[in-house]
């Protein structure tokens, strides 16, 4: 049987006036193009939709500094949350991590410092020395932790990264690129929001040494909650910045700017420019039926199908009235259906723009119906 279009409507609040419908659908305005930057490489993209607004030698492979840390930290939230650390847990500080070189925490060699206090360490002060007590701690030698930190690049699709050290120090085949650095900061958003409010701390003091977070963008932009700095001779300056306004939150990344201040004005400008020219939606939340289909040979007749996530949409601000949206299905729905098994697709457009694709899967699982009721079902679809 051909494909078959279930169904094809527009949001209920959305339709136009038969009159404007008659008329053709008003064009989209150009966005103005994005600021340019001073960067090797960047990225602005759409936390919810995951949309890439403005984009440069995103997948180019770089020298990622201290935003190498985003990992180590990602790697620690992940333990935290099997339950195999808790914040509490002492960490005795080996000679090794004491000697790192670079940005330190100033922890010193022997004593037992708390894994809360390690991370506020890495996170707000960058500390090298941290950063390497924590992955001793977590996988018994850095070398050990840089596997498990590769392992979870491989899981979130980072394609163009490998990671060495936990520090972000300066090592042979070690390197990230723009989107797989935007790809780890929206897991860390998303998937531990209990431990990402560290990245907006503004100072932490330890051993009685005061540092202040190396993010100017905390002190320059109220909306700015995270991310991270990082700083080397061959990397330049970087910076991950993550800020929300209205409901909807940029990921910015910038890799390889001249300065500090060129990164901060850079980021500055890049978000302004989002906020201002883009506007993101949640259509429909997972497990929120999204249309009916009929259904045949089951035990019931009709069935809902809906997301197994969150349906975001980013689009140039103004135009949600012109949004639409259709199902598809690719063959009569037969019983038995399984909640985890698509059987259908939804798509969203702005006129000739696609927005989004995904798979609608049933929301209840249903059997098969008893022999009459099948083969009454079976003589129907002939003629459908």
């Amino acid at each position: 049987m051909p494909l078959k279009l279930l169904a094809l409507f527009l949001f209920a609040l959305l339709l136009p006036h038969p009159a404007a419908a008659q008329a053709g659908p008003a064009s989209l305005p150009p966005v103005p193009a994005a600021p340019a930057v001073g960067a090797r490489a960047h990225i602005l993209m759409d936390l919810n939709s995951g949309a890439v607004l403005s984009e440069n030698a995103a997948d180019e492979r770089m020298d990622p500094a201290s935003i190498t840390k985003l990992m180590t930290a990602y790697a620690v939230f992940s333990e935290l949350r099997k339950g195999r650390m808790t914040l509490d847990e002492e960490v005795t500080v080996s000679e090794r991590a004491w000697r790192t070189g670079g940005s330190r925490m100033f922890i010193e060699v022997g004593t037992r410092v708390r894994v809360e206090d390690l991370l506020r360490g890495m996170i707000i002060q960058s500390g090298n020395d941290a950063s390497v007590a924590l992955a001793e701690h977590t996988a018994g030698t850095e070398k050990a932790f840089a596997d498990l930190m590769n392992e979870y690049a491989r899981r979130l699709g980072m394609e163009n990264t490998n990671f060495r050290n936990a520090t972000g120090l300066p090592a042979e085949n070690h390197y990230s690129s723009a989107r797989d650095i935007g790809l780890l900061a929206s897991a860390i958003i998303r998937e531990f929001p209990e431990y990402y409010p560290l990245y907006s701390e503004r100072e932490f003091t330890y051993n009685e040494i005061t540092q202040r977070n190396r993010n100017k963008m905390l002190w320059r932009d109220p909306s700015v909650d995270g991310m991270k700095t990082g700083m080397t001779d061959a990397a330049g300056y970087c910076l991950v910045s993550s800020a929300e306004r209205e409901g909807m939150r940029l990921i910015s990344v910038l890799l390889g700017t001249n300065s500090a201040k060129a990164r901060a004005d850079a980021t500055q400008s890049l978000l302004n420019w989002g906020f201002r020219f883009y506007e993101s939606h949640r259509l429909y939340a997972a497990g929120e039926p999204v249309t009916t289909a009929r259904l045949w040979k089951g035990e019931i007749d009709t069935m809902e199908l809906g997301l197994l996530q969150d349906l975001w949409v980013t689009l140039p601000r103004g135009h949600y009235d012109q949004l639409q949206a259709s199902t598809e299905m690719p063959s009569p729905l037969l019983a038995p259906v399984q909640t985890d098994r698509a059987v259908g697709r939804l798509k969203v457009s702005i006129q000739d723009r696609m927005l989004a694709d995904r798979e609608l899967f049933p929301l209840v699982s249903s059997g098969e119906a008893g022999i009459v009721r099948r083969m009454l079902h079976a003589v129907q679809l002939w003629f459908e």
